[in-house]
């Protein structure tokens, strides 16, 4: 397990960044978190690694997924609203995560079932209002 300490929104995409660099088309990262906790300013910087602006990048909510053409395509879920598994399957995700891209999953626990399990998990905690600890894990924490 890694763990770094981010103190801003700046830090939390950074952290992001440096992440991108060890990611490789096929990986799924799934994104554990309460909201607010920074789940899209990570995927913000893991995007910008792969040359998107990090202000293309925004939160999925209503949508389910953002693709975004980089030097790998990043494909950006947020499964907080699906009621069901069979929703995400509907939208064709297991594609996704079988396909060229890179994909990023934010509440990934809502498809948990359809989550690879070579998926690199990352889970964000408020340590306070500014603060946050990081921790990836190479495979799903209990």
């Amino acid at each position: 397990m890694e763990q770094f300490k981010s103190s801003s929104v700046e830090e939390t995409i950074q952290i992001g960044f440096e992440f991108g660099r060890e990611l490789k088309p096929g990986d799924v990262v799934c994104l554990n978190g309460d909201l607010g906790s920074g789940k899209t300013h990570f995927v913000k910087g893991v995007a910008s690694y792969f040359g998107i602006e990090p202000e293309a990048v925004s939160s999925p909510t209503y949508t389910l997924i953002h693709e975004y053409p980089g030097s790998v395509p990043i494909y950006h879920f947020d499964c907080y609203r699906l009621k069901n598994e069979q929703e995400a399957l509907e939208i064709g995700a297991e594609e996704y995560f079988y396909a060229e891209g890179i994909c990023l999953v934010e509440w990934p626990e809502k498809i948990n079932s359809l989550i690879p399990e070579e998926a690199i998990w990352i889970k964000i905690s408020h340590l306070s209002d500014s603060e946050r600890t990081i921790s990836i894990h190479q495979k799903q924490q209990e």
